[in-house]
C-alpha cells in the first residue's frame, strides 16, 4: 500500500492553509514577520545558520570529542562547604550496573504501570530502601531538594493536624538553605515560621509542626526522643530532616518517633552537580 501526499500533509507539520490561516489570526503575512515581531533584533543573528555560532552539525563522535575537550577545562576543586551536599566516590561496578545501566532509565512508556518497566522498579527500590532506613512504612519517590521537601513536610503537618493559626518550629541546627525555603513557602500561606534551639524551645506558643536536623548542622547527633515526646504531647507532628547514609549506622527517626521524615539522595554517589538539585526524600507512617 503506498502512502499518498495526503498522509504527510495530515501528519508532519501544519499544512501551508493552516500556518496561512493562524498567521492572519496573528494579523501577519509571514513567519518571518512573526519571528520580527517576537523577538527582539538584538538577540537575532542575520547570519546563516552555517556561519553562526550553531555551525551545520557535527557527527556523535565528534560532538563528544567536544563535549569531552570543554568539560576537560573545569578545574576541581574539593568543597568544604557541606551543609547536606557531599562529595562521594561511586564504586565502578555501582555506577556500570546501576546509574548506567540502561534498563533503568530506557523504559518505553514511563508513565504507564507495566511493572516490568525499569523506571518504576528504580522508583520502587528507591522507596523501599528510604522506608528501610528511615524506618518509616510509607516514601515517595522523591522530589526535587532537601528544602522543598521540608517544605513539603511542613504544608503536609499543618493539613493533617488542621491548625490554621498555629506556628511551625524549625531547629536553628537545620541547614540554612533549608530553612529558607521553608520560611519561603510558609510566608504566602501566612505560617508563622520560628527558628530556635529545640533544646531550649519552650512550647509556650502553640505550633502545629516541627522540624529538626539529624545530624545537625555542625555535625552534632541528638537524641530527639524527648523533644519528639513533646511536640506529641501538643498535637503537634514531628518532622526529621536526616542523612540517610548516616541512616545506615544511626537509630532511625521512625524507631524515636518521628511522624514525617525528609532529606536529600546526593550521599548515595550522585555527583555534586555545582550543588544540586538532587532527588529528596519523604516517607511518613501509614496513619
Amino acid at each position: 500500500m503506498s502512502l499518498d501526499s495526503g498522509f504527510a500533509d495530515r501528519h508532519i507539520g501544519p499544512r501551508q492553509s493552516d500556518i496561512d490561516e493562524m498567521l492572519a489570526s496573528l494579523g501577519v503575512n509571514t513567519l518571518d514577520e512573526l519571528i520580527a515581531a517576537t523577538v527582539p533584533a538584538t538577540i537575532r543573528t542575520s547570519r546563516p545558520l552555517s556561519e553562526a555560532i550553531i555551525g551545520n552539525g557535527l557527527s556523535e563522535n565528534d560532538a563528544l570529542s567536544e563535549l569531552k575537550e570543554l568539560a576537560d577545562r573545569n578545574q576541581v576543586f574539593r568543597s568544604y562547604i557541606g551543609m547536606g551536599y557531599y562529595d562521594c566516590i561511586t564504586p565502578p561496578v555501582i555506577l556500570r550496573n546501576v546509574l548506567e545501566n540502561p534498563r533503568w532509565y530506557t523504559p518505553y512508556t514511563p508513565y504507564q504501570s507495566e511493572v516490568s518497566q525499569g523506571r518504576l522498579e528504580a522508583l520502587l527500590n528507591f522507596q523501599t530502601m528510604v522506608a528501610e532506613l528511615t524506618g518509616m512504612e510509607l516514601a515517595n519517590a522523591s522530589l526535587l531538594d532537601e528544602g522543598t521537601a521540608a517544605a513539603e513536610a511542613m504544608s503536609m503537618a499543618r493539613a493533617i493536624t488542621g491548625s490554621q493559626n498555629k506556628a511551625f518550629f524549625v531547629s536553628d541546627g537545620c541547614h540554612p538553605q533549608t530553612i529558607a525555603v521553608v520560611q519561603s513557602r510558609a510566608e504566602p500561606l501566612s505560617i508563622p515560621v520560628i527558628v530556635g534551639d529545640h533544646r531550649s524551645f519552650d512550647f509556650d506558643r502553640p505550633i502545629f509542626g516541627a522540624l529538626v536536623q539529624y545530624p545537625a548542622i555542625d555535625g552534632a547527633v541528638y537524641d530527639y526522643s524527648g523533644f519528639v515526646e513533646r511536640v506529641h504531647s501538643t498535637g503537634a507532628l514531628a518532622t526529621v530532616a536526616a542523612d540517610i547514609l548516616a541512616l545506615a549506622l544511626l537509630k532511625p527517626p521512625g524507631e524515636f518517633g518521628a511522624d514525617i521524615v525528609v532529606g536529600n539522595s546526593q550521599r548515595f554517589g550522585v555527583p555534586l552537580g555545582y550543588g544540586g538539585p538532587h532527588a529528596a526524600f519523604l516517607a511518613t507512617r501509614d496513619a
